[in-house]
């Protein structure tokens, strides 16, 4: 690297550290450290490694980058700004204020040029790995000799935190098995955690831990810019694996008396340490400066990366003429639009009753993985139990990118965030499944996805204490609740197969995650659930059996009780008194209909208001009222058969009718 292009990088580093100094000790609140040891680092990836471009942050052909350890947020920040993103001056002195662009950690759909929302830390590094397994996806089907319409790669910048948390283990062990070599971690190795030095509580060989999982393995001084183009040029072009890159660094360099401390992890500067510092740096000591050097550095760059793009453009054209059939599937998946005809479809797929939640959904799954393009699924290491293959679409593979089903093996929590990544692709959506009982594993993953509005369907089995025999530690009580807790998560528990036909195309239109609850247990098919779409499931919940006259019993239920609720309903009926019944599959689509239409189906004169669902009641009050009788199950469950688990539980029809006849 010619002297001049290191001298100008310099001066971009310590541009960043000042903008990051700065930023953190107007708002009083951030993570000065990292930005400051990494500086060098965002210097050289944003000035020299990266093939974007700034004025297109969503160009399908460029290089991405993941900051892992989103507390550094204002390292991004300062090198989005810089680099020409849209992120004004005005934008970094909001740093972590009210609807700003500019949060503490990264958001993925605020600000242009972020690829994940991180902060939880470890899973950028599996988002990072989703998005490269989603290139390789990608690359597969639409590159050729002809035509590299998907080379990109993907950088993540991880810390200790990171490095420490389970799900980067899990995700890196993943990528390392499928040898991903477009993906390369950068490990920010500056020995110290929020809470102290690194060693008083890790103590392992990170480099032969990645080298165990199949990665190769490259060490670097994080202030060297000849070491950093040597090795990330190299990577570039010969890159077999995927690469984990040790950087040393050193936390909050340049800070006089706080540098390569825990002091500057998580606290601002101070004002004289700030000014000690920028003084030490040979910096002015005016706020937010930008050297016009530096902007001019980055304006000169703007033409070579619109013409990076342009040539891919161009290339693009090219394809489009020689692929039409090629084409229009790269649209569909790009557009990831629901086809008009696919209700139509699935009402004519014809399935066997009774049958499984989760075996009716392996049902559709098989239709839509023929008419939809974009589907690609997974589960963990229980495709055979939750039924999530498509089954003419082959298993992903280290020699097989084509195929488009995943098995993630057992690692529920990497799944899920590899999951986002695959759908941050912009061209992806998948879906992943495991038992419901192991939601918790996924949790974090699944609120992030929710957080970011990532396109992600979990498709959970096993929904009740009536799987049966393997007792409680697999038998879901309270995570309907938990699930439904999450903001903007959809939550959607079907009670036959229509309902399931019904659910996936529920999932299919909401711009963001939806977890489809599926039993285990055969299901009878309920007529009165057989509703178009904008009729029933669109609704979110729906009147499946009306009263005779006012009704002195309202049952709401969802999934495998919403049956027995009918049953219920008939048995009263027999005793001379009314009752409607409420099929109530997805409480979050309900309560964003019209006021008229919820006091349609849950105002008025009711009668006695009775939930019927096994699990937790948390949350059934809003509907049933407080003096409204919960059928639910408030403890954890039992080793034993469906039908004792019944009598035990009391989800028959006498012991509920004993219930509420008292």
């Amino acid at each position: 690297m010619d002297a001049e292009l290191k001298k100008q990088l310099s001066k971009i580093a310590n541009t960043i550290r000042c903008l990051s100094m700065d930023a953190v000790e107007m708002a009083n609140s951030g993570h000065p450290g990292l930005p400051m040891g990494c500086a060098e680092f965002g210097a050289y990836l944003y000035g020299v490694l990266l093939r974007h471009n700034p004025k297109n942050p969503k160009w399908l052909g460029r290089d991405r980058f993941v900051l892992s350890a989103g507390h550094g947020s204002m390292l991004l920040y300062s090198c989005l700004h810089l680099a020409g993103f849209n992120l004004s001056l005005d934008d970094i002195k909001q740093f972590r204020q009210l609807h700003s662009k500019t949060p503490g950690h990264p958001e993925f759909h605020i600000t242009d040029g972020v690829e994940a929302t991180t902060g939880p830390l470890g899973q950028g590094v599996a988002n990072a790995v989703g998005q490269a397994l989603g290139l390789k996806l990608l690359g597969a089907r639409f590159n050729s000799e002809n035509f590299s319409l998907f080379h990109g790669k993907v950088y993540c910048l991880a810390g200790d935190g990171c490095i420490m948390e389970g799900i980067s283990s899990e995700a890196s062990s993943f990528a390392g098995h499928l040898g991903l070599n477009n993906l390369v971690l950068i490990y920010d190795a500056n020995h110290v955690t929020l809470d102290g030095p690194l060693p008083e509580s890790c103590s392992e060989d990170t480099k032969a831990r990645y080298r165990a999982y199949g990665w190769d393995v490259y060490e670097i001084d994080g202030y060297d810019f000849d070491a950093m183009d040597k090795t990330f040029m190299e990577i570039r072009e010969n890159q077999k694996k995927p690469c984990f890159v040790m950087m040393r660094t050193i936390i909050g360099k340049g800070s006089p008396h706080k540098e390569g401390t825990s002091k500057v992890h998580g606290s601002p500067l101070g004002a004289e340490e700030l000014k000690a510092t920028k003084i030490a740096l040979g910096l002015p000591e005016d706020d937010f400066y930008v050297p016009q050097s530096v902007y001019s550095f980055f304006e000169g760059k703007i033409p070579k990366e619109a013409a990076l793009e342009s040539s891919w453009n161009d290339l693009f054209r090219s394809f489009k003429q020689g692929n039409p059939d090629l084409y229009e599937q790269f649209m569909q998946m790009k557009e990831r639009a629901v086809p008009a005809d696919l209700e139509q479809a699935l009402a004519k797929l014809e399935i066997k009753n009774p049958i499984a939640g989760r075996a009716a959904s392996q049902s559709v799954l098989n239709l839509l993985g023929e008419k939809l393009p974009y589907l690609y699924g997974g589960s963990a290491d229980l495709s055979c139990s939750d039924l999530t293959m498509m089954k003419h679409l082959g298993i992903v593979s280290a020699t097989n990118f084509t195929a488009r089903n995943i098995k993630y093996g057992v690692r529920e929590f990497a799944m899920g965030a590899i999951a986002t990544g695959l759908f941050q692709t912009q061209m992806i959506v998948p879906f992943v499944g495991t038992f419901l009982t192991f939601s918790d594993y996924m949790r974090n993953a699944i609120r992030l996805a929710a957080l970011s509005g990532a396109h992600v369907i979990y498709q959970f089995t096993h929904d009740s204490v009536f799987l049966g025999e393997d007792g409680p530690t697999h038998q879901p009580v309270e995570h309907y609740a938990a699930l439904r807790a999450i903001p903007k998560l959809q939550v959607i528990r079907p009670a036959d197969d229509w309902e399931v036909k019904m659910a996936w195309i529920a999932a299919l239109k909401y711009k963001g995650p939806t977890a489809i609850i599926l039993s285990r247990q055969a299901l009878p098919d309920l007529p009165q659930t057989h509703l178009p779409y904008d009729q029933g499931m669109a609704k979110g919940a729906y009147v499946i059996k009306k009263e005779s006259a006012t009704p002195q019993f309202t049952f709401f239920a969802t999934g495998s009780e919403v049956s027995l609720a009918l049953d219920v309903a008939g048995a009263l009926e027999k005793r001379g008194k009314a009752c409607r019944v409420v099929s109530m599959p997805c409480w979050e689509l309900f309560e964003v209909q019209s006021k008229d239409y919820i006091e349609s189906v849950v105002g008025g004169d009711l009668g006695k208001r009775v939930s019927i669902e096994a699990g937790v009641a948390l949350g059934w009050h809003q509907w049933i009222g407080r003096d409204g009788i919960a059928i639910s199950i408030e403890s954890f469950g039992e080793s034993a058969p469906i039908s004792d688990l019944a009598n035990e539980f009391g989800f028959t029809v006498d012991a509920i009718l004993g219930r509420i006849l008292k």
